[in-house]
C-alpha cells in the first residue's frame, strides 16, 4: 500500500494538488494521511476562550476540512486518516514516518502572502522572500516613468 502524508489547510487548494497524486496512484491502494493545519489564533484569544474550547474548534475545523477533501480522495481501496497538527511540522513528520513507515510527504498548504510557511520535512526549502516581492522593480519603473514624463 502506497502511503502519502499531506499537509493541508485549505480544502480547495489541497484538492487541486492532491487530485494529480490520486490519478498517478490509480490502480494501487493508497493510505492518505492528511495532517490538518488549522489557522493560528491570536495570542490574545486566551482571554476569551478556554484551551478545551480552542481544541474543540480545531477538531471541528479539521473534520469540516476532511469532509470537503474526502470526495477527491475516497475510493474503494484507499484509506484516509486525519491527524491534527501539533507542534513543529518537522517533528510531526518524523513521528508519522516512524509510525507508518516509508511514505511520501506532500505540502499542500495554501501559501499566504508575506508569510513563510513552516517546513514539513528537514530538506524542504523555505522561501525567505520579502513581504512585497518585486517592490523595488515597481518603484524603479515608477521613477523611470516620472523622469520620462518630465
Amino acid at each position: 500500500m502506497d502511503k502519502i502524508i499531506a499537509y493541508v489547510d485549505d480544502a480547495e487548494f489541497a484538492a487541486h494538488h492532491l487530485a494529480p497524486m490520486k490519478q498517478h496512484a490509480a490502480g494501487t491502494a493508497t493510505h492518505w494521511i492528511l495532517v490538518a493545519c488549522p489557522p493560528r489564533m491570536t495570542r490574545h484569544i486566551s482571554k476569551w476562550v478556554s484551551h478545551s474550547a480552542r481544541q474543540n474548534w480545531r477538531s471541528k475545523w479539521a473534520d469540516t476540512l476532511l469532509e470537503k477533501i474526502r470526495p477527491v480522495l475516497d475510493t474503494r481501496d484507499d484509506r484516509i486518516s486525519l491527524v491534527l497538527s501539533q507542534g513543529p511540522l518537522i517533528a510531526q513528520t518524523q513521528g508519522l514516518l516512524l509510525e507508518h513507515g516509508a511514505a511520501r510527504v506532500l505540502d499542500a498548504r495554501r501559501p499566504k502572502f508575506g508569510q513563510d510557511r513552516a517546513a514539513g520535512t528537514p530538506d524542504q526549502p523555505t522561501s525567505h522572500s520579502s513581504a512585497w516581492p518585486g517592490s523595488s522593480a515597481v518603484a524603479g519603473m515608477g521613477v523611470a516613468l516620472v523622469l520620462a514624463s518630465e
